[in-house]
């Protein structure tokens, strides 16, 4: 360390940590020549590649399989990136890496229905420890994209449709990674709101509007979590590509907000060496891209004067800064916390990892997600004293179902089942069931009952076992995946009617949603009880059963509105659905700034379960709301557990009137846990954006004078006290 450190201050400046990152960064880029920048701008798609025209692509000997590397320069000291990818853990594409599993956590859809931002730091330092643990720097992770349609197929990934809340939790995760020594990006920027034709979408949106929503979450999610990248997305938005959209990635990213890391393309997303002009700073999985845009090309318009050599040197010192800010290169100085490193020793190293307490937390991360929807009569939580229980569907005997795409974990838990469903892909297409049976979960739970499955595919006999049951639990599923949107809300393969079926032969039976986003539920009415438990990870079927039965009272609440048919949203009709692949397509958001329940409020309908919705074992009141203003809104309140029993609540506040203008937007949120009788005071503080309006014009948020209303509530439909102040505005 001594000898390090000395080399440091003397020939290679660059490494000594007690300089600034900006610093060591703007040190390292005057040392290099033009061929050791170029190098920093582009690297593969770290596995065996045949492209389009027959090329066999070797993975570099340093590599690690994975999504991605850009080799390190050994003369100066800067080391390799090696990324993978990892928005629920940490993946291994296709088994590439053989036996190497990772904790396959809940849905991102989970973490944000527990509306804990202290639990998605959480789970950033758990993926951000595993990847370190097993070699990797870089994790791809961090999707903050807003839920404008609940049939993207990439939802499970995202944190829902309020700017607020998804900004925060985003921002937290990506905390917790860093703080691990890992780099983690945000993604996808902007407007990945549909994976139809994705590579070929433009996404239409007036620019104030993006602001005050998708762009809103992304600049939350940047100024807590600070994240060393920025993937940019593969649509177009407003007809120019994300990954060369100079509005998006200069005037707004690094212009308006400051942001001093580096923007990485999304893999085979670049479309010329002219993207680097627009803010684009590396080229990744360039086996993709029709060229390796960034490699010979670049060099080339540099050399010729087509672009400037010191955007070339911006470019590398953005990236040399956030190795050096997080801390990934051998001179760097340890720090606590989860998983961190020693002195010396944040280059990422192959080490045990301790997938027991890991799975603990992807355990509670599930517990505290699960929703409540409906539970007429206090069916739930079950009694232990049922002779006979019915499990019904959903491979509830094999696992728990999963998200599919790059996000797809290996889990530890052991052997997981696999359905192969066909495709030009079938391993990326497969459905995979992380491996905790709610079916042993049940009958560990009632011991003393007679647990008998069906698998549901016949509803009439599925029904004759349900007849002769005390409680029928139907288990169904739909498998969502990066790469392609659901078409509707429908469950698949006859499961409606599968539930019809098995609610006529008992009327005690339970629904348990595990599904990538809301689906409609024409059965709704027929059945006392469901639970909405999305994709809820390796630990997902132990965590059922435990609301089930009442060893954990949920807590969940709806961080993406559940429509009641196709018919309630913005585009009835699936954007796209039976285009040619590779053609270009567009969607509208006419929907502009009011994304998910706001555009509800804005027709004046109701969903069939709002946003932030979500249903308990005991009941909690709100009292005593005081309101107070002049530069941004404070509300305090007292919250009360007046029911039998410990529980955890999340009030809400919600923005209702801005000087004489009535709209609805989320301010405030506290998850809060009490003991039956126990009260605690909440105060929240409004971020003034969220009060205001983006100034396009200006390119800067204003907020009105004017008296602004609050209330406090349950839901976004549900809000039981309010009050009032005036703000000065700004």
């Amino acid at each position: 360390m001594l000898c390090l450190m000395g080399a440091a201050q003397g020939d290679r400046p660059w490494l000594d940590v007690h300089r600034t990152p900006d610093e060591r960064a703007a040190l390292a880029v005057k040392a290099m020549t033009l061929d050791e920048k170029i190098a920093l701008l582009h690297g593969p798609m770290a596995m065996p590649w045949i492209t389009p025209d027959g090329r066999q692509i070797q993975v570099p000997a340093a590599a690690i399989l994975s999504a991605g590397f850009v080799p390190g320069l050994a003369r100066l000291g800067i080391p390799a990136l090696y990324e993978t990818d990892a928005s629920l853990g940490v993946a291994n594409p296709n088994g590439i890496r053989p036996g190497d599993v990772a904790t396959a956590l809940p849905s991102s859809l989970v973490l944000a229905s527990t509306f804990d931002p202290t639990l998605a730091y959480r789970a950033g330092a758990m993926v951000g420890a595993e990847a370190h643990a097993k070699g990797f720097n870089v994790l791809l992770a961090g999707g903050v994209n807003l839920a404008r349609d609940p049939r993207n197929g990439r939802n499970f990934e995202y944190l829902g449709e309020d700017p607020l809340l998804a900004g925060m939790l985003d921002g937290e995760a990506i905390r917790g990674t860093q703080d691990q020594h890992v780099i983690s990006t945000v993604k996808h920027f902007a407007l990945n709101a549909n994976e139809t034709n994705r590579q070929y979408l433009d996404a239409r949106i007036d620019r104030r509007a993006l602001r005050e929503s998708d762009l809103l979450a992304f600049e939350m999610a940047i100024e807590r979590g600070k994240p060393g990248a920025v993937m940019c997305a593969y649509n177009e938005v407003n007809a120019d590509y994300a990954c060369g959209n100079h509005w998006l990635l200069i005037d707004v990213l690094k212009g308006d907000w400051r942001y001093p890391g580096w923007v990485m393309s999304d893999w085979g997303a670049v479309h010329g060496a002219l993207d680097a002009v627009n803010g684009l700073d590396q080229e990744s999985g360039e086996q993709l891209d029709k060229a390796v845009f960034f490699d010979a090309p670049l060099k080339a318009a540099v050399l010729e004067g087509r672009i400037p050599a010191a955007r070339v040197d911006d470019m590398v010192r953005r990236i040399l800064r956030s190795m050096f800010a997080v801390g990934i290169d051998a001179a760097g100085i340890g720090a606590a916390g989860p998983g961190a490193a020693g002195p010396g020793e944040h280059p990422a190293v192959k080490v045990d990892i301790d997938y027991a307490a890991h799975r603990a937390l992807a355990l509670d991360i599930a517990r505290k997600g699960i929703v409540l929807l409906k539970n007429d009569a206090d069916l739930l939580p079950l009694a232990r004293s049922y002779k006979k229980i019915a499990v019904i569907g959903g491979y509830a005997n094999s696992g728990v179902l999963s998200g599919g795409g790059s996000a797809q974990v290996i889990p530890t838990d052991g052997p997981f089942a696999r359905i192969p469903t066909g495709g030009l892909k079938p391993n990326w297409m497969d459905q995979v069931f992380d491996p905790s049976p709610p079916l042993d979960a049940v009958q560990r739970a009632s011991p003393n009952s007679i647990v008998a499955y069906d698998a549901g595919a016949l509803p009439a006999r599925a029904a004759a076992l349900a007849a002769n049951a005390d409680i029928a639990i139907v288990f169904v599923i739909r498998h969502e995946m990066e790469g392609s949107d659901v078409p509707n809300l429908d469950l698949p393969e006859g499961q409606d009617a599968l539930i019809d079926a098995v609610a006529a032969a008992n009327p005690h039976t339970v629904v348990v949603l595990e599904t990538g986003n809301p689906v409609s539920m024409p059965w709704l009415g027929r059945v006392p009880v469901v639970v909405a438990a999305w994709y809820p990870g390796q630990a997902g079927g132990q965590a059922i059963s435990d609301i089930l039965f009442g060893d954990v009272n949920p807590s969940g609440r709806l961080p993406i509105s559940f429509p009641r048919d196709s018919a309630d949203l913005v585009r009835p009709a699936l954007p796209n659905l039976g285009a040619e692949p590779r053609t270009p397509v567009h969607v509208d958001y006419s929907e502009g700034a009011d994304v998910g329940y706001r555009w509800y409020a804005a027709r004046g309908s109701t969903p069939l379960f709002a946003f932030g919705f979500g249903m308990s074992y005991t009941r909690f009141d709100y009292r005593d709301v005081k309101v107070s203003g002049g530069k941004t809104l404070t509300a305090t309140f007292e919250v009360r557990n007046t029911g039998a029993v410990k529980g955890a609540d999340v009030p809400q506040v919600y923005l209702t009137a801005a000087a004489g203008e009535r709209v609805l937007r989320l301010i405030g949120f506290q998850r809060v846990e009490l003991n039956p009788g126990e009260s605690r005071i909440i105060t929240v503080t409004a971020d003034p954006r969220l009060l205001g309006y983006f100034d396009e014009e200006r390119r800067q948020w204003r907020v009105k004078p004017g008296i602004y209303q609050l209330r406090v509530g349950r839901s976004a439909a549900d809000l039981a006290l309010g009050g009032e102040a005036g703000l000065h505005g700004i």
